[in-house]
């Protein structure tokens, strides 16, 4: 059975006239009486008494032009929704977010992707890089903003920011007056960092294990504002990007970290081989020209 079987069929039922639906329809009466009898042959039913001199519909004929008429309505809305799928006047993206990302710029372009496409939604998820990483590959987010690691290979990325990590202290830190610390110098520090939900914590780890030592950690957190407070109480230090300290207030220090200095890129990834909505590919593709541009829009 086609869709325009039942189609033609509501269209007979109308004019109850084979050659009046058939004009409507820019068909001709045998191609419209030979498509109906048809249906009746599938359905096993006699869909009009023809014994009159208009036809009329019968008993079953009623029934099945009652679900006819439910069919060709939800067609037409499915091909209603799928043209706004395609069109992008509707759909949905998820997008996952590190807080140790400044957000900023890309809420901007997220907001002129909004202005031109007003009917698709946002769904943002604030989460570390690893939690980010799994929810992308079990197709719980779209997209997600993290710190590149070298495991990648289940993922494209496009990378777009590549920043250094700053020696984060309380101003009366006998270090706070340096412009630029060892890492090395650091050893005997107590450290507040994100936890292992993090690529970052990683990060800090191995590189603290290449300038000799193993980091003394006394606090995890996934909350950027705790890793402040923690160091304004002199709990201890932390490490964080750059971009991230300038969200930080002024009652904290922080410092740039050499030999070696630590260096954190951000991307954007998205699951291979897996597929992806007409939204959020038409997002993806609008936020990276943007990105490439360095937000000069």
């Amino acid at each position: 059975m086609d869709i325009k079987h039942l189609q033609y069929f509501i269209e007979v039922s109308k004019f109850n006239s084979f050659s009046r639906a058939a004009d409507s329809l820019f068909i001709t009466q045998p191609t419209i009486s030979k498509m109906i009898k048809g249906l009746e042959t599938e359905l096993g039913v006699t869909l009009f008494d023809r014994s009159r001199k208009q036809l009329v519909l019968t008993d079953a004929g009623k029934i099945i032009l009652e679900q006819a008429k439910l069919i060709d309505k939800a067609f037409n809305n499915l091909e209603m929704k799928l043209d706004n799928m395609t069109g992008l006047k509707s759909g949905h993206i998820r997008i996952g977010l590190p807080p140790i990302f400044n957000a900023h710029e890309l809420l901007r372009i997220a907001g002129m992707f909004h202005e031109q496409y007003p009917g698709i939604t946002f769904q943002f998820e604030e989460a570390g890089s690893k939690k980010i990483e799994e929810e992308v590959a079990n197709n719980l987010l779209d997209v997600g903003v993290i710190v590149l690691s070298t495991k990648n290979d289940q993922f494209e990325h496009f990378e777009f920011m590549e920043e250094e990590l700053k020696l984060v202290l309380h101003p009366t830190h006998p270090l706070a007056h340096h412009d630029v610390v060892n890492l090395a110098d650091l050893k005997d520090e107590s450290f507040i960092v994100f936890n292992k939900e993090f690529t970052l914590n990683d990060l800090i780890i191995n590189s603290c294990n290449e300038a000799g030592f193993t980091p003394r950690i006394i606090s995890e957190s996934g909350h950027l504002h705790f890793i402040e407070e923690m160091v304004l109480n002199k709990f201890g230090v932390s490490l964080l990007p750059e971009s991230v300290c300038g969200k930080l207030s002024n009652n904290v220090i922080s410092i740039r970290v050499a030999n070696p200095s630590i260096k954190s890129s951000l991307a954007i990834i998205w699951a291979k081989n897996q597929y992806m909505s007409y939204a959020a590919k038409e997002w993806l593709q609008f936020t990276m020209e943007r990105l490439s541009l360095g937000f000069r829009e």
